[in-house]
């Protein structure tokens, strides 16, 4: 099992990370709040087009299919004609697993 480290070791794990990288000479670039992260090429404001063209008249029934799925959904399910043998897991008293056991 893989053990999760705290957010406390997170952190010191990251800033000994950052101090590291610092003494081997990189630098660290703040950036001012409320700079954005987007594409600078775009220019401001940009988004992207969901839905081009004007919206249409006139729209498809789907009623049809919707009342075939609804009767697919209330169908009786066939049952199974052979009863066939299942596997089942044995724990011991701690919680691990022993073996595996068949049951009619």
């Amino acid at each position: 099992m893989k053990v999760r480290s705290s957010k406390e070791q997170q952190r010191h794990q990251l800033e000994r990370d950052m101090e590291r990288y610092l003494s081997k000479g990189g630098e660290i670039k703040e950036i001012p709040r409320g700079v954005s992260g987007t594409d600078p090429v775009h220019g401001k404001g940009h988004q992207t087009v969901l839905f081009n063209g004007p919206r249409q008249p006139q729209r498809t029934d789907l009623s049809q299919v919707a009342a075939t799925i609804d009767a697919r959904k209330h169908k009786p399910r066939r049952q199974r004609l052979t009863h066939r043998p299942t596997r089942k897991l044995i724990y011991d008293d701690f919680g691990e697993p022993l073996r595996w056991v068949w049951h009619d």
